[in-house]
């Protein structure tokens, strides 16, 4: 994305430019990420159930999207908005633009999320290494974060940098909650000096800097589902996917992605059928393969490529307003000590 795995294609539904508000009749305004991507007949379906029309607002990366979400909350851009997150979301209610809670069932109710935002997605920032390359080299797979910062494994890691990326962010508070501050800025200043490969995001990350894709480097930040993802899209099906996941401590972060009402929304009634279709099972159960996420909702079916992506056991998490407040002088932090 560049928050996503492998280019998903634009939903052929209208993407509008930011203006403010207006309706057409029937016309219900969505505001997502650049990554969202839902099968067009799922999307048709909704529509024709509900006698509406879907305008879909692509707003750029999550923290872009809210950003401009925050910049026009006197005129809103849309009735609902998909794709703020557990690192985001904090900020978002600080800034007024959600409507501060949903009618949903209190089980429904993601902790990291709140009242706001109901939730519809979650996935895996980790680490993923190139097979080949890794076999190549004759060097054993690190055991933990500290273990990269040996000459072995000098210049293996390329990572998005947390402030154009959100993977980059996520492993970013993955190392401060699993080191603890200190001790994950230490690392950083040491990964530097070890030849780490910092670019502006996920796809530069992984499509160009990534020895899989014919780069140099056999580890990148990415996510738990990127192996299933490479053996849906391969034209031979391997058994085996070309990468892995390396789930260290401090290297994982869980990201739930939920969906709210914009505060000051024309079409609060149309905005909550949209809410219930995103947490229905045709949706959920075709998110894996759509957007490469883990479906929010309980015991929903997966398709059998994922059993490619198995879910990290642990991961790291900081309760979202924490990340509120100091994630903007953590970024600064580690600009400082990884690209001055």
């Amino acid at each position: 994305m560049n928050r996503r795995l492998f280019a998903l294609a634009a939903t052929a539904l209208a993407v509008c430019s930011f203006s403010p508000l207006t309706h057409a009749a029937g016309e219900l305004r969505v505001l997502v990420h650049s990554s969202f991507s839902l099968p067009k007949p799922l999307l048709a379906q909704f529509e024709a159930q509900n006698g509406l029309k879907l305008v879909i607002i692509k707003g750029g990366d999550a923290g872009e999207m809210l950003n401009k979400l925050i910049l026009t909350r006197a005129q809103p851009l849309a009735d609902v908005v998909y794709g703020i997150d557990n690192t985001l979301q904090a900020k978002a209610l600080a800034a007024g633009v959600l409507e501060p809670s949903l009618p949903q069932p209190a089980s429904a109710v993601d902790p990291q999320l709140g009242d706001a935002l109901a939730a519809v997605d979650y996935g895996f920032v980790t680490l993923n290494y190139d097979r080949a390359a890794v076999a190549k080299s004759g060097v054993p797979l690190p055991k933990t974060l500290q273990d990269l910062t040996q000459p072995a494994y000098k210049g293996w890691l390329v990572v998005p940098n947390p402030a154009t990326s959100s993977p980059g962010y996520a492993f970013l508070l993955a190392t401060i909650a699993g080191l603890g501050e200190e001790k994950a800025f230490a690392w950083w200043a040491q990964m530097r000096a070890n030849g780490l490969k910092v670019v502006k995001g996920w796809s530069e990350a992984y499509y160009t800097e990534f020895s899989l894709n014919k780069g140099s480097h056999p580890l990148v930040v990415s996510y738990a589902t990127s192996p299933a993802a490479e053996v849906f899209y391969a034209k031979d099906k391997p058994a085996v996917p070309p990468t892995g996941n390396l789930n260290l401590a401090g290297g994982v972060f869980r990201q739930v992605e939920g969906v709210a009402l914009i505060k000051g929304a024309a079409q609060k009634a149309s905005a909550l059928k949209f809410v219930e279709f995103l947490r229905s099972a045709p949706v959920q159960e075709a998110l894996p393969t759509a957007m490469w996420m883990y479906p929010a909702v309980p015991k929903t079916a997966l398709p059998p490529v994922m059993s490619h992506a198995t879910e990290p056991t642990a991961f790291e998490s900081l309760p979202p307003q924490v990340i509120a407040d100091k994630g903007t002088q953590w970024v600064a932090r580690w600009t400082q000590v990884v690209l001055k």
